[in-house]
């Protein structure tokens, strides 16, 4: 029995359990989802919730803390302008673990970790995208009728 006892080992000696876990939580705020078992993802949650509360402090000490945690300065710096801003307001509950089925080769469960709102972020992303290519589009077009008419 494993009463009160906490945490996840991972099958892992402790310094390749935290390193793991450093890079799943900065792949995380880097990229907003990551793909992988049901064990990890459950291990990382707390540590990305802990992280963006840090960021949304917003204080020179939690910087120091994030950036002693997270593997790179850009994660930091995207942590504490972008994910700290966009979860000001909500007081917990930025993560979602979303079971994709059973992966081919050895048959773990695999899950997406991604923080709440991304889907929304990267639809904005590709809404403007394709808005800038049809403007592009269009001044072409415009720009060819008139190439058209001088003749």
């Amino acid at each position: 029995m494993r009463h009160k006892i906490a945490g996840f080992k991972l099958k892992r000696d402790p310094s390749a359990r935290k390193a793991l876990l450093r890079g799943l939580v900065t792949s995380v705020i880097q990229e907003e989802r990551v793909i992988t078992t049901v064990p990890k993802a459950k291990a990382a949650r707390p540590l990305v919730e802990r992280m963006i509360t840090l960021a949304k402090r917003d204080t020179l000490h939690t910087r120091r803390q994030a950036a002693a945690f997270l593997e790179t300065p850009g994660a930091v710096k995207k942590l504490f302008d972008k994910l700290g801003a966009r979860f000001g307001q909500r007081p917990g509950g930025y993560t979602r673990i979303t079971r994709l089925g059973w992966r081919k080769g050895d048959g773990a469960e695999q899950v997406m970790l991604e923080l709440v709102g991304s889907e929304l972020v990267k639809r904005a992303a590709e809404r403007a995208k394709r808005r800038e290519e049809r403007v592009k589009a269009m001044k072409e077009g415009r720009e060819q009728e008139g190439e058209e008419e001088k003749p």
